[in-house]
């Protein structure tokens, strides 16, 4: 299965998004959707998944959950909005991440693209695609997409759409 990660789009959608994630089976949207708008397009292009983040609405909360928890492909995922990073995670995670025991672990919030291992809780990856909209400090909006198979997590690529605000 393919999938298309996406998050802080702070309401903004870039077209070339719609192209990254042409040949993706699911998008995944890690919080701080901005409008509910930005779902609608994603949903209508491909089955679409996320939580909310700190800047959402009740609207948006109405559609996604705080947390996500699912397997697919054999592959054991959480996704939160706030998660921190290795080995610092945000108040509770590392206590949620020990319970739940993921394979992939996903956050946004921080507007900084990071992938990398946490091999002290496992061997879980940790993925944040850092920032797909406008707003916030990035200076290039960036997505991730890969693949679940069998149990692993393959074909990682990093997407740039170019420069916050043009």
């Amino acid at each position: 299965m393919k999938i298309g990660l996406i998050s802080d789009t702070h309401g903004f959608l870039h077209e070339r998004v719609f192209h990254h994630f042409k040949d993706c089976d699911e998008i995944w949207h890690a919080g701080d959707v901005g409008d509910i708008s930005v779902i609608e397009q994603l949903e209508q292009f491909k089955p679409t998944r996320g939580v909310y983040g700190n800047i959402d609405d009740k609207t948006i909360q109405s559609i996604f959950p705080e947390e996500l928890i699912l397997e697919i492909e054999e592959v054991k995922v959480y996704m939160i909005h706030i998660g921190g990073k290795p080995p610092k995670y945000a108040t509770g995670i590392r206590k949620r991440l020990e319970e739940i025991k993921p394979q992939l672990f996903i956050c946004g919030h921080s507007h900084v693209l990071k992938v990398m291992a946490d091999d002290s809780l496992g061997k879980m990856l940790y993925m944040n695609p850092g920032a797909a909209g406008n707003h916030g400090f990035h200076q290039v909006r960036t997505l991730l997409r890969f693949d679940l198979e069998a149990g692993r997590i393959k074909n990682l690529e990093v997407i740039e759409l170019g420069k916050r605000g043009i």
